[in-house]
């Protein structure tokens, strides 16, 4: 761990800016992969095959519940790996992340139903989110600065930032591609089995991602720190006692963000084929389309971040978020496949104005001796208030009042708090990541 920054040419400091950005960019794409598969057939498998004796709707609200389960641990992951990701390094808390999650990942495709072992089967789903949950909590956070810290130009790090931020449309890819693939390939067998071949292929995504994780090294800043003596011993409270103000905003600012993207990309799936009829291809090719597009638009938010600043940005994004809710909700009712299809495509856009900047927005309101445990919590903490209550709140609107519109108000009520959050958010743009 010796060393410093200076101690690398700038030719070697490139190399290693690049394997930081490679490492956290796969890493961060195979714990989403693992997250977002759980969540897509949370939607379409799930209520039937561990609540089958459940009203359909009832059912659906079961599974949300085990899926939410997931969100609440993650501020859990975040203390946890925070700590450490501030103690002994990045590197070592990302490798440790990958493979909890990975594990919990494989054991659920082998979890029976509710037919074989009855209500035990929704219990061991639980566990197994939650340590799903965990490992999220912690990946973030190391993934980001991982790529941050190895910037050395104030003018690029919301673009470098950006990168890992990809492991979302990534992996949301990869996960509807291969619930897609063995949907069609199982056929009526998808209930019974289908569903598990893709979770046991993470197994081998994992292994791929340890492998290029192990081969880089810890990042100058947190070297810097280790050779200056400046570790905290306890990071977690002394981020909490420091800046508080900074973790409550940075999971306020998350609220437009994190809560419209779980409607927009999980709950669609119980929507649109309990509800509107759709076809179960037709949604997950638009989620597949649409994180394509992600791939895209999400490195070029950061990077409009570093020329007109993340706060500015970020804003544009939730109040465009905001709006497009009640125009989602009318596409996807008029039933017609290219208009549905649009609606999800589109959908991400303006999620991505803020999910882009989002990295660097909030890690750079910490410093670098707490960073990792300030902005994952801050981060994390966002999943208990937006992400992991939105499919439930969505589903209990849908019920109570048969229609899209309250879901639509709830949608821009979380744009409007993501506005103030961000304009009470202190712009860093050009914070030296040392720091």
């Amino acid at each position: 761990m010796a060393g410093s920054h200076a101690d690398l040419t700038d030719a070697e400091h490139r190399t290693q800016l690049r394997r930081a950005v490679l490492a956290s960019t796969i890493g961060t794409t195979i714990e989403w992969y693992d997250f977002f598969l759980y969540s897509t057939v949370t939607g379409l498998v799930f209520a039937r095959l561990f609540f089958p004796n459940s009203d359909p709707l009832v059912g659906t609200l079961q599974a949300f519940l085990v899926y939410a389960v997931g969100f609440l641990a993650r501020p859990v992951g975040a203390a946890i790996f925070g700590h450490f990701g501030d103690r002994i390094g990045r590197k070592s808390t990302l490798i440790a992340t990958l493979m909890l999650m990975g594990v919990a990942t494989f054991l659920v495709a082998l979890v029976p139903g509710y037919a074989s072992i009855g209500i035990w089967g929704a219990v061991l789903l639980t566990v197994l989110r939650f340590l799903q949950g965990v490992g999220v909590g912690g990946e973030w956070g190391g993934s980001v600065l991982l790529a941050m810290e190895w910037s050395r130009s104030n003018a690029q790090r919301g673009f470098v930032a950006a990168w890992p931020q990809l492991g979302v449309p990534a992996g949301l890819f990869l996960a509807n591609l291969a619930v897609l693939a063995f949907s069609a390939i199982s056929g009526p067998q998808f209930i019974a089995w289908g569903w598990r071949i893709p979770f046991l292929l993470s197994i081998v995504l994992v292994a791929i991602g340890l492998w290029i994780r192990l081969g880089i090294l810890e990042t100058p800043a947190f070297r810097q720190l280790v050779q200056d003596h400046a570790i905290e011993r306890a990071p977690l409270a002394e981020v909490c006692r420091r800046h508080p103000k900074e973790i409550i905003l940075s999971a306020l600012v998350r609220m437009g963000e994190q809560a419209p993207f779980y409607i927009f990309t999980a709950f669609v799936f119980s929507y649109g084929t309990a509800t509107l009829h759709l076809s179960r291809d037709l949604l997950l090719v638009s989620v597949l389309v649409a994180s394509v597009l992600s791939l895209v638009t999400v490195p070029l938010a950061g990077h409009l971040s570093d020329r007109f600043g993340r706060r500015r940005v970020y804003i544009l994004g939730a109040v465009l978020t905001g709006l497009f809710g009640w125009l989602w909700f009318a596409m996807l009712n008029t039933l017609v496949p290219g208009w549905v299809m649009l609606a999800i495509v589109l959908s991400l856009i303006p999620h991505d104005l803020m999910y882009g900047p989002q990295a660097a927005l909030i890690a750079e309101s910490f410093p670098a001796r707490l960073r990792y445990s300030g902005a994952s919590l801050g981060y994390q903490l966002a999943s208990i208030i937006a992400g992991g209550p939105a499919p439930l709140i969505a589903a209990a609107l849908l019920d109570r009042y048969h229609s899209g519109v309250p879901i639509a108000i709830f949608i821009t009520v979380c744009a409007v708090i993501s506005v103030a959050a961000a304009a009470a958010l202190k712009d860093y743009t050009n914070r030296d990541a040392a720091a």
